[in-house]
């Protein structure tokens, strides 16, 4: 069997649109030794592709990170074949809160340095101390005492279309560049209760390590971050501190929380939390558009992009030689983002 997909994407994208086979979307995560990336990132390969698993996995020797779509119908034998690993049985998997089934369309398995890259050089440092994990009810309960403070560990484009109540948003544009940056912004709270959260969870978690190797002392992290809270809100009838839209790294580009848009276009200003990627495939800068800019600028961030499009496919291939395509997808850098509403 193939370990790599041989298919051109644009056709399984199609396939997948097309397929009426119900399937959830599922993330998880674990820290954990991983001795042979390699050989670990091909056997799970196998394995997941026979279950008809899609979506994108990160192994590396500190463990795995994944967000995955799976037919329905083989949750069950999924969850088996997860829990055979020993450091992974009884792993918490997250469903997720919006779901169509048309988040993936493709496996990857890459291996990497890190599951999450963190700018981390220090040999002293051990995800063996990590914060201490909070569910949704004691989330709520901690964030209502005063005093306690709440940091979001996502990037801008991620808080800007929602967020917990009384978070502070680390402004910088890379995980690698939060860590260091949350630790000098909360120097002087440094036995104040913390708690830090995510999407997923990951980020926090390491978050959490980083801020008691620091020296921290009242470190919590959200288990399974904004998407395991949302469930677990919305199953257990908990107050919803959650504003917004939670964005994933996905064909979805967001679920759903709460119905409040706290964002704005980035185009003619008005209350909108819908992400897209500008179609120009020259561009593809990841931007908040409304409907109404949509159809007027056809998907594009600009006019110039705009332009692009409906110039011959021969034409548009001599603009884009010599660029990255797909540079701005998914993009973290504020510096890289034009001020849109210009045009």
């Amino acid at each position: 069997m193939a370990l790599h997909n041989r298919v051109s994407r644009k056709e399984l994208k199609e396939r997948m649109l097309q397929d009426p086979t119900p399937r959830t979307t599922i993330s998880f995560y674990c820290y954990f030794p991983v001795p042979d990336p390699e050989n670990f990132r091909n056997t799970i390969y196998r394995e997941l592709s026979e279950i008809g698993v899609m979506g994108r996995i990160y192994v590396a020797a500190e463990g795995i990170n994944a967000q995955i779509s799976a037919p329905t119908e083989n949750l069950e034998k999924l969850r088996e074949y997860l829990y055979s690993f020993e450091p992974l049985n009884g792993l918490r998997l997250n469903i997720a809160v919006n779901d169509d089934g048309k988040s993936f369309y493709v496996l990857d398995i890459k291996v990497r340095e890190k599951i999450v890259a963190d700018g981390i050089d220090d040999p002293e440092f051990s995800m063996e101390k990590k914060g201490r994990y909070v569910n949704a009810g004691q989330f709520n309960e901690l964030t209502s005492q005063p005093g306690t403070i709440v940091i979001d560990m996502r990037n801008h484009y991620e808080f800007e279309v929602g967020h917990f109540e009384k978070a502070i948003e680390i402004p910088s544009d890379t995980f690698r560049e939060q860590l260091p940056m949350a630790v000098e912004m909360m120097e002087e709270h440094k036995d104040k209760n913390i708690i830090m959260y995510c999407t997923g969870g990951i980020r926090c978690e390491k978050a959490s390590a980083y801020m008691l190797h620091r020296g921290f002392k009242n470190v919590f992290h959200l288990e399974g971050g904004i998407i395991n809270y949302s469930n677990q809100v919305r199953e257990q009838n908990l107050p919803n501190k959650f504003h917004g839209k939670n964005f994933v790294f996905d064909q979805r580009l967001g679920e759903r929380i709460t119905e409040e848009i706290i964002a704005k276009c980035h185009q003619c200003g008005k209350p909108a939390d819908t992400h897209t990627n500008c179609v120009n495939d020259a561009c593809h800068l990841l931007f908040i558009q409304c409907d109404d800019c949509r159809e007027k600028y056809e998907n594009c961030c600009s006019t110039e992009c705009q332009h692009v499009i409906h110039l011959p496919e021969e034409q548009q291939k001599e603009l884009r030689k010599g660029i990255e395509k797909g540079r701005n997808v998914f993009n973290k850098s504020r510096r890289r983002r034009p001020d849109l509403r210009g045009e």
